[in-house]
């Protein structure tokens, strides 16, 4: 689990936890990840964090290496890394525009470089990417975001198209509204629970996606609240 902070990362780390999955937790915050790893072993679960930056080959390399010792070559992988930088083009520093394209998608890429060998060694395996609305469209302001979620939507599909066949489901899910985090609920105070999308029924449908029958592979799916407008 690349980007396992609070909110929807931890809900997903909880969710194969509960499976039995020994789960692997990167971020670059050591004390998000301890938090989360001390919520799954409270629960009875197993997990190990690894402080690694996504966007640095490096880092990455190393932190999976240590996980491969400690845990085993990843089953399932997702990518939950994410960075916002909104403002105009007149705002927007080059500095700014590149940092979140390479954690919006190049992270995503070295991800899957260092689970795929053993992946396909195997014959199975799930890639997972999180997405967002700016995956299918740009918004004013939005350009730095924009860019990196439109890369890692077609980091997916050539992903999908070159590893399905070979055994490995690869599948990219739209996130299309606020997701409820703490985080989000100090930005918006008193809006409706109703209106965004719990952390824990995204992790279930990951959950799902990745126990789907190679007979019908879903590759990309969108969710959204009930109240949101599409």
């Amino acid at each position: 689990m690349v980007g396992a902070g609070p909110g929807l990362g931890a809900a997903l780390a909880r969710r194969f936890a509960r499976e039995g999955y020994a789960v692997g937790l990167f971020a670059r915050s050591e004390s998000n990840l301890r938090q989360v790893q001390q919520e799954i072993e409270k629960a009875g679960g197993r997990a190990a964090s690894y402080a690694a930056d996504a966007t640095d080959e490096a880092s990455l390399k190393s932190a999976f290496a240590r996980l491969r010792e400690e845990l085993g070559a990843p089953e399932v992988c997702i990518y939950n890394a994410g960075a916002y930088a909104m403002g105009g083009i007149q705002e927007l520093t080059p500095e700014q525009f590149e940092s979140s394209w390479r954690i919006g998608c190049l992270g995503g890429f070295l991800m899957a470089r260092e689970v795929v060998p053993a992946m396909l060694e195997r014959g199975r395996g799930t890639l997972l990417f999180t997405g967002a609305t700016a995956s299918l469209r740009g918004g004013a302001r939005f350009a730095g975001f924009a860019v990196g979620k439109f890369g890692l939507r077609a980091l997916a599909q050539s992903l999908a198209r070159e590893l399905g066949p070979r055994g490995i489901h690869v599948a990219h899910v739209v996130i299309d509204g606020m997701i409820d985090t703490a985080r989000v609920r100090s930005m918006v105070p008193g809006r409706e629970a109703s209106t965004m999308l719990s952390p824990d029924a995204i992790a279930e449908t990951y959950w799902q996606l990745h126990r789907q029958e190679p007979s019908a592979w879903t590759q990309e799916m969108d969710l959204r609240p009930a109240m949101e407008k599409f």
